[in-house]
């Protein structure tokens, strides 16, 4: 079969197929840059510019007509790409529920289940059925690793302006369901300041092993001019912790000036400690603990019985 040029917009692996594209053909487009694949069975031209819109055309190609998308591909609609804070090896399945009285979709492509949703809880976004912001929030605080859970209330804050009170609203209609004690924990933390998943990461293992909260961007002042934000400072102590993340800090001229500027902090007498996401297992979790907590105790800061 001749293959023809592949659609504009997205498209399924069949309507490939039938164009004459075989998988292998496709998984090379992947590799070479020309087509994403962001879930099972769907592709996106890559010079197609991203957008709700075409995430939400992507994924109506292959849920059901009574599905409602939820949990991590209603994170992705709504711009919060909770699939990268899992670090996934493999492409993910298009997360979707349909309400009781339906039956969950069989479809290879989609991860299927049944839920009570209340009209309240979805929108329509260019005609797909998603789950809103805030019922996807509190939906994954339960459902995720205490890390990664953290990491997407955070994110739904800064990106959507969720507050505490709007979950805590919608919170007591979970009694009862599996994750919601870890939910009503973790949306007390919730702080939009947090601006990458490895800093909320941080923020909460600060809190697990009891030691005061630091507070998201700080400013430096210097004559009057703000001229270092630091991601978890202890202001008055002059203890900050600095989280490396692969995508701003991996370069040679990224290290540089991270050297550069942490060298002028520590000559204005503050005490830096950096974490990368290297830093959160075994020894090397407990090693930057323990820096942190010795150097709060030796700069007068109240630990209470921890």
């Amino acid at each position: 079969m001749r293959r023809s040029s592949l659609p504009t917009v997205p498209f399924t692996t069949l309507e490939a197929t039938r164009l004459g594209w075989s998988r292998t053909d496709l998984s090379r487009a992947v590799a070479d840059g020309l087509l994403r694949r962001p879930f099972t069975g769907v592709y996106v031209p890559a010079d197609l510019a991203d957008s709700t819109e075409v995430r939400a055309r992507a994924a109506s190609l292959v849920m059901s007509p009574h599905s409602v998308l939820c949990d991590r591909t209603a994170a992705w609609i709504h711009g919060i790409d909770v699939f990268r804070y899992a670090e996934l090896e493999t492409v993910p399945r298009l997360e979707s529920c349909v309400l009781r009285g339906h039956d969950p979709t069989d479809r290879a492509e989609c991860h299927g289940r049944t839920r009570d949703l209340l009209p309240e809880d979805w929108q329509v976004i260019d005609g797909v059925r998603v789950t809103t912001p805030l019922r996807t929030a509190v939906d994954l605080a339960c459902s995720l690793s205490r890390r990664e859970a953290l990491a997407a209330l955070d994110a739904f804050a800064r990106h959507h302006g969720l507050t505490v009170a709007q979950m805590n609203r919608l919170l007591w209609r979970y009694r009862r369901r599996r994750g919601v004690v870890q939910a009503r924990e973790l949306v007390q933390l919730m702080d939009p300041r947090a601006e990458s998943s490895g800093e909320s990461w941080t923020r909460l293992e600060i809190h697990d092993h009891g030691l005061p909260a630091p507070q998201p961007q700080f400013w430096v002042v210097v004559d009057g001019v703000p001229v270092y934000r630091l991601d978890l400072a202890y202001a008055k102590a002059k203890v900050v912790v600095e989280y490396d993340g692969e995508e701003f800090h991996t370069g040679p001229a990224d290290r540089e000036a991270d050297q550069e500027r942490r060298e002028l902090l520590r000559r204005r007498g503050w005490y830096v400690i950096v974490v990368t996401k290297d830093s959160f297992t075994g020894e090397a979790l407990a090693a930057w603990i323990a820096e942190l907590r010795g150097v709060l105790r030796e700069r007068g800061v109240h630990l209470g019985v921890a």
